[in-house]
């Protein structure tokens, strides 16, 4: 059956041969057909084909389904003393994930999918339909490959993150750690996630260490991810650039030389914001601006986790990147979709044109830009996942 979406006011489609010719290529007064689970036309609404049903949306904004390139679903506990210490002066370091690791090991599997169901539908509700999941709360064999079983429930985007930090049984051995990630843990994790990620950045793991578990992460199929630049410059960035990672995660401290390599593989490889957690942790905010006008691809994501970004809201992050990033409203929505969609390697979501997956958000608001403009207001309508309006 096709479903005709009419009276749009303003609809964002990402495709420039669309509308206005813009990046987001606006259409006004606009309509979308669906039939099943794909787009099968756009355009305006005075020329739109026939339809076994029509869906009235009221001259509301409709926007492509976010798309959150970076989340860590799989969790026990919170860390809201840590978030309130930092409020008044602590520092953030790496080091406060050993707290959430100790409460996910001593959870059990239904508290768990308990936590990833309860926030995939948070995100749900708030226009997230695509979204990818870590594992790296385990930090064992047994409950790394857990995680990424439970997290199953909630995306086919899995991501291996066994190289978090070091669990304090291998403090003083790093390199038996590294070895167990490159060896028994990738041996169990590999057949069940997509991707590799590794945190590479003070506290955590250096360029060699990342490089050695990402290579061994490739023999056995995974792609890689990496989180660099949260905390200090150093090689992370660079590094991803060589390994042709899918992104690079964080970019808080960027240098020259990284912006370069980022702009030289902006087709390959995505430099992906968090800015949940720059609110969170009182850190500075990466540079948005310098990164769009060297050329690099930008994505934004929540990083949604218990201890530096315990957000679930992609609209959130779009105001902040528009508030403090020094991206434009467009950049911002581009970012939150095409862009997720990039650093994903996904040519299926993020835009809304003939035979792109069907996933999109009504605004109870005149315009995408609303999303910025009225921050912390509960603009999202009705979702539309795969062709079909989903409960909210």
């Amino acid at each position: 059956m096709t479903v005709l979406f009419t009276n749009i006011g303003e609809l964002t489609t990402n495709d420039p041969t669309q509308g206005d010719g813009s990046r987001l290529g606006l259409v006004r007064d606009a309509a979308v057909l669906v039939d099943a689970d794909r787009v099968a036309w756009v355009g305006p609404g005075r020329a739109a084909p026939a339809a076994d049903q029509l869906v009235d949306v009221g001259g509301c904004a409709v926007v492509p389904g976010f798309v959150d390139s970076h989340a860590h679903l799989v969790f026990a506990g919170d860390r809201a003393e840590e978030f309130a210490a930092r409020m008044t002066g602590a520092r953030y370091e790496a080091g406060g994930i050993q707290t959430t690791v100790r409460a996910t090991r001593r959870a059990n599997d239904q508290a768990l999918r308990a936590t990833v169901t309860a926030l995939r539908q948070e995100m749900l509700a708030q226009g997230t339909t695509t979204v990818e999941c870590k594992s790296g709360y385990g930090l064992t064999v047994d409950d790394e490959a857990r995680s990424l079983r439970i997290a199953a429930r909630a995306t086919s985007e899995l991501t291996f993150l066994g190289a978090h930090v070091v669990p304090p049984e291998y403090q003083g051995r790093r390199d038996d750690y590294v070895d167990l990630v490159r060896g028994p843990m990738l041996d169990a994790c590999a057949p069940l996630a997509k991707w590799a990620d590794v945190f590479c950045d003070r506290g955590a793991f250096d360029a060699d260490e990342a490089r050695a578990i990402l290579e061994a992460a490739a023999e056995r199929g995974l792609q890689p991810r990496l989180h660099a630049g949260q905390l200090q410059l150093g090689r992370g960035i660079a590094l991803a650039v060589q390994l042709e990672a899918a992104s690079v995660d964080h970019c808080t401290f960027v240098s020259d030389d990284d912006l370069e390599a980022l702009a030289a593989a902006r087709d390959v490889t995505v430099a992906t914001l968090l800015p949940g957690v720059e609110f969170s942790t009182r850190s500075p905010w990466p540079d948005g601006r310098r990164m769009i006008d060297a050329g690099v691809t930008v994505a934004l994501a929540t990083d949604c986790n218990p201890g530096s970004s315990y957000t679930s809201s992609m609209a959130f992050c779009i105001a902040l990147a528009v508030r403090d990033m020094g991206l434009s409203p467009a950049e911002a929505l581009w970012s939150a979709t095409c862009g997720g969609a990039a650093a994903l390697r996904r040519s299926d979501v993020g835009v809304l044109a003939p035979g792109r997956r069907a996933d999109f958000l009504t605004l109870r608001a005149p315009s995408y830009i609303h999303l910025a403009y009225r921050p912390g207001v509960p603009l999202i309508g009705s979702v539309v996942l795969a062709g079909a309006v989903v409960p909210t």
